[in-house]
């Protein structure tokens, strides 16, 4: 009896502490860093809450994945210093994923294909990106776009802290085109009232670039949760409903 007694007593502590470890996997809570100034990306709404695909998307694979997620936003400049040094756990801000970041960070799957493209002023005679030589073109600070336009001969460069800043530069006749990814060149060119009528979106997009959740290197047990709930997330076909919410 005292054994049987035992043995009961054992499967007991066996299921709390189990029960217990359950919980705090499900309570797990990641620091994910966001440079919310890239919308219909990451940007921050009336209500002072950060939003967008990017969020949606994250939430959606802490939900499948089973933790949870605070949002720190902090500024493109930084932002990558910020997670070599710990100061979060990870980062989703339309990351491109390169050969030259992947020395330094670990990726997760992409979850989007989004290529650089060219906006340039209603009245402008430019076509695409083949056109853009003897033309000043601006494009944020370290962004693929900015390392495309640096590849370009005959085109003048001028970089800006936020793209926001290119755009009304446009506008205002400063510089001739605004290079950047798709789903930014459609918030800016097709979405806002203030500068719809004023742009477009000339050529296709002439790069093949995919997005990417960044941790720091070597955290596979992060990375393997993250992509756990993307896949999850990929199959229920939750991240085209996320395209057609935020970029269709």
């Amino acid at each position: 009896m005292k054994s049987r007694k035992l043995v009961m007593v054992m499967v007991l502590v066996s299921m709390l502490v189990t029960s217990l470890a359950t919980g705090c996997q499900k309570s797990q809570k990641i620091v994910v860093a966001t440079d919310a100034t890239w919308p219909p990306m990451e940007f921050v709404d009336e209500n002072k809450q950060i939003v967008g695909f990017d969020i949606d998307l994250m939430n959606a694979i802490a939900k499948e994945a089973g933790f949870q997620v605070e949002y720190r936003n902090v500024a493109w400049d930084g932002i990558f210093a910020g997670l070599a040094a710990g100061e979060y756990d990870a980062i989703i801000s339309s990351v491109t994923i390169t050969d030259e970041r992947r020395q330094q960070y670990d990726f997760s799957d992409p979850y989007i294909n989004a290529g650089q493209i060219v906006v340039v002023r209603a009245d402008s005679d430019i076509t695409g990106p083949e056109t853009l030589s003897g033309h000043t073109v601006g494009a944020q600070i370290s962004t693929t776009g900015a390392f495309e336009v640096q590849k370009m001969a005959g085109v003048t460069l001028k970089e800006y802290d936020e793209v926001g800043l290119a755009f009304e530069d446009l506008v205002a006749g400063r510089i001739d085109a605004v290079v950047c990814d798709t789903p930014v060149a459609a918030d800016f060119a097709l979405q806002r009232e203030e500068y719809r009528a004023k742009l477009k979106i000339v050529g296709d997009s002439f790069t093949e670039e995919y997005y990417g959740i960044l941790v720091q290197k070597g955290n596979s047990e992060l990375l393997t949760k993250i992509n756990k709930g993307l896949a999850a997330v990929k199959a229920k076909g939750i991240d085209k409903d996320l395209q057609e919410k935020w970029l269709r």
